[in-house]
């Protein structure tokens, strides 16, 4: 009987480990499954870009995983029985229950309330494709509008800068809880900055929003900012799915994992993205990105594969170097971190950084829509013996990319 593989989700970290485990391991003896709400590869990194007016591909997922084996389920996941090792879905067609032998729990993150009243209501955001087509909508709509633009991580950063740069009628206000880009270094601050200025961008600096309103946006002191399109950009959280399963979680919801992205509380159960507590290899936890996504999708698929066909797990690596910010289609900031997260002094602007960022736009969409792209050549490694384990590999004349 196959080993059943079920990944649900096919973001960043799930698509990416569901192809490399199809590559990796042998169709005959493993049945890998990806369980995924919408039919498409969102890409989540360019949302904003799709909001400001810029078309972005979205490849069918069932084209990327065309000729690899991998069973596709569009259905949302409503339920997961870690001890019965089932997940139940819901689709067109009912639903039901998937059965697994491991599980992949790569379901993201969304954007986070922080409970002020009127964010659900009255604010946009671009952590999802829906939410994104709501805000392109509305902008379309406006005729010198004004576009507020709430939290100054780099999802509000890039958001304001490629709104008002895609759409120089629009008033463009950008709220910071704190110094405008305060974790950048003093001259990729001063960058930013200018950047602004430059489009135009009205920035507001430590202000806490108290509540987002029809029409306006009130700060904690009394402010009030006039608003026809409220962008929400202060921070993501995870779904109750894992809490609710029962899980060992953290107390924000994540995944609490070993070094390899094994669960914890539950061995058949690997997680990956957004949803897992990751303690990267300087002892610091990796933060919510697309960067860790793909460092500790990477290292669940070694210990999926290390373990199904008895060879020693491999340790990848868990770091986090960089914050890449693009600031519109022509200016970026390239910035270096060290060990505990803080800036160096060193950092890379202008249209350098921007060309950087698109390149890692680039290959971060090649990495899951070509699952064997990095390997041309492949020929089946057959084990044989007492000791031989259940499930074979299959190895590649050239070393995988990761």
């Amino acid at each position: 009987m196959k080993h059943r593989i079920v990944v649900l989700g096919a973001g960043y970290a799930g698509c990416y480990v569901a192809g490399n485990l199809a590559r990796r391991l042998s169709a005959a003896d493993a049945e890998i499954t990806v369980v995924n709400a919408e039919p498409d590869f969102v890409q989540r990194l360019r949302l904003h870009h799709f909001a400001a007016g810029r078309e972005i591909a979205a490849p069918k997922l069932a084209d990327i995983f065309a000729g690899t084996g991998v069973r596709l389920r569009i259905a949302r996941i409503t339920a997961i029985d870690p001890e019965r090792q089932v997940v139940a879905v819901a689709d067109a067609d009912g639903g039901g229950e998937l059965g697994y032998d491991t599980l992949l729990y790569a379901l993201g993150s969304r954007v986070a309330e922080h409970g002020v009243p009127g964010v659900a209501e009255h604010a946009f955001n671009v952590a999802a494709r829906p939410s994104a087509i709501r805000l392109r909508t509305r902008l379309d709509e406006l005729d010198g509008g004004r576009v507020v633009i709430v939290g100054d991580g780099l999802t509000g950063i890039e958001a304001a800068t490629e709104i008002a740069e895609g759409r120089p009628g629009l008033s463009v206000t950008l709220v910071a809880r704190g110094e405008l880009g305060a974790r950048l270094s003093a001259g990729a601050r001063a960058h930013l900055r200018r950047a602004c200025d430059r489009m135009g961008i009205t920035v507001v600096e430590r202000s806490t929003v108290a509540a987002v309103e029809d029409g306006k946006v009130v700060c904690a002191d009394g402010t009030v900012l006039a608003s026809d399109a409220t962008v929400w950009t202060a921070g993501f959280a995870v779904g109750p799915l894992a809490a609710a399963s029962g899980l060992e979680v953290t107390e924000d919801g994540r995944i609490v994992v070993d070094r390899t992205m094994r669960s914890v509380s539950h061995p058949n159960v690997y997680a990956a993205g957004d949803s897992v507590q990751a303690i990267g290899d300087s002892g610091r936890e990796l933060p919510m990105s697309c960067a860790s996504a793909g460092y500790t999708g990477v290292q669940a698929t070694a210990a999926i594969v290390g373990r199904l066909t008895g060879r020693e797990v491999a340790k990848t690596k868990l770091v986090y170097t960089f914050n890449h910010i693009s600031l519109g289609r022509r200016d970026g900031i390239l910035q270096p971190v060290d060990d505990k997260g803080q800036a160096k002094r060193t950092y890379i602007a202008g249209r350098k950084a921007a060309r950087i960022k698109a390149g890692i736009l680039w290959g971060s969409l090649q990495a899951n829509f070509h699952p064997t792209f990095f390997v041309p050549k492949r020929r089946r490694r057959v084990v044989t013996g007492p000791d031989a384990p259940a499930i074979t590999t299959v190895a590649y004349a050239e070393k995988a990319a990761v």
